[in-house]
């Protein structure tokens, strides 16, 4: 075992230090020595990164269940170099959990193979064709995916394969097929609710299942504007006034829907993002921002979802903090284990779980602490509503 001969204590020092602490491997190493433990560094580094299957194994728990018990999810991604290559961190989460990923796409397809967890495969289901018939798959093409016999395909060769044998060669509607067949095979294995609503800051690579968008980010390009004259300056004012005061009566819709102010909302948005200004710029960012009514009122339809990404924002810092402070990743086990106890510090914090008390619960084997996953169920049942 790993470490074995160190104590459980020492163990978990260790990794409070490195996972919590932000301490560097070298600054680790000076630290023990200073207290008189004969410890090398390669050591120090099978400590942090080997035998942390069991961590690995409630990371992923984590992901399932909190797609299972939630309504709404927050995404978003980050920078994340590794083997001297860029890379991306995905983050997965809400107020019960925290969960990141690091690949090296951030396509949507790779977006719903992490939703699908680690489960494989491809399916052609009701789910799946209704996604291609959105995403516009020419009607001839869409035609042989719904007459072929096969539904469900184990692996990417085999469904690589079937593609061809039904003439979709082209790049967009292979990726079109194919994201659709990911999204079949996570529905139909029960991985998420097809009414899971996910919240982004309109990174197109989201936009999948119901998807709402976050009220921040879409202003922000309003608020990046300058003036150049008193007129402008005055018309910009007035905009974030009004838009900030129907953000503020969405907020309030949430707390208490009712049909008639839902409709009252509904036309304060298409009057707000349908004005006309002195200023063109901003009549502009109006037009882009209008023509996602959408997402931005499904919150009326959905009032238990969140009118911004701020969850993802500010989970994604802590990954953010690491990779100042550490730079890049060398290792796939290394990468993998800042992704797994990323995750399971943040789902402490929420779930009010000291991580020291954690660590230690899971190097010594005590197991006192329930499984991460249980206590985001029974939280999930305290929640009103």
């Amino acid at each position: 075992m790993v470490g074995a001969h160190y104590g459980p204590g020492l163990r978990s020092y260790v990794l409070y230090q490195y996972y919590q602490g932000h301490v560097t491997q070298p600054l680790i190493l000076e630290q023990l020595w200073e207290l008189g433990v004969d410890i090398s560094a390669g050591q120090v580094n099978r400590i942090i990164t080997e035998g942390k299957e069991a961590f690995h194994a409630e990371k992923e728990e984590i992901l399932r269940v909190g797609l299972e018990i939630s309504g709404s999810i927050n995404v978003d991604d980050t920078g994340a170099r590794h083997k001297g290559k860029s890379g991306y961190c995905t983050h997965i989460g809400n107020e019960l959990f925290a969960w990141f990923q690091s690949t090296e796409s951030k396509s949507r397809i790779n977006f719903l193979k992490l939703l699908g967890g680690a489960a494989t495969g491809y399916v052609i289901n009701a789910h799946a064709l209704d996604y291609m018939r959105t995403q516009k798959l020419p009607g001839f093409q869409l035609e042989r995916l719904v007459k072929c016999k096969k539904r469900i395909f184990k692996d990417e060769l085999k469904w690589k394969t079937a593609l061809e044998s039904m003439g979709l060669s082209t790049e967009r509607h292979i990726r079109i097929a194919t994201e659709g067949a990911l999204l079949g095979r996570i529905v139909q294995n029960g991985l998420l609710n097809p009414e899971l609503v996910i919240v982004s800051d309109e990174a197109g690579q989201f936009a999948v299942l119901l998807h709402a968008l976050c009220w921040i980010h879409a202003e922000r390009g309003i608020n990046k504007l300058v003036g150049c004259n008193d007129a402008q300056r005055k018309a910009l004012e007035e905009i974030r006034t009004r838009i900030w005061d129907l953000y503020a009566e969405l907020k309030a819709y949430k707390e208490k829907p009712c049909k008639k102010k839902r409709a009252e909302l509904e036309a304060r948005f298409d009057e707000i993002f349908s004005t006309q200004t002195c200023y063109q710029s901003l009549n502009l960012s109006l037009k882009r921002i209008g023509n996602n009514k959408s997402e931005l009122l499904l919150v009326l339809d959905r009032p238990d979802i969140p009118l911004h990404n701020n969850t993802s924002e500010r989970d994604i810092r802590e990954y953010v903090k690491k990779r100042k402070i550490s730079g890049s990743t060398r290792s796939d086990l290394g990468r993998c284990c800042r992704d797994t106890f990323t995750s399971l510090k943040k789902t402490c914090r929420k779930l009010n779980v000291s991580f020291w008390d954690y660590i230690r619960d899971r190097v010594s084997g005590s197991n006192t602490i329930e499984p991460l996953a249980d206590l985001m169920r029974w939280q999930a049942r305290q929640s009103p509503g």
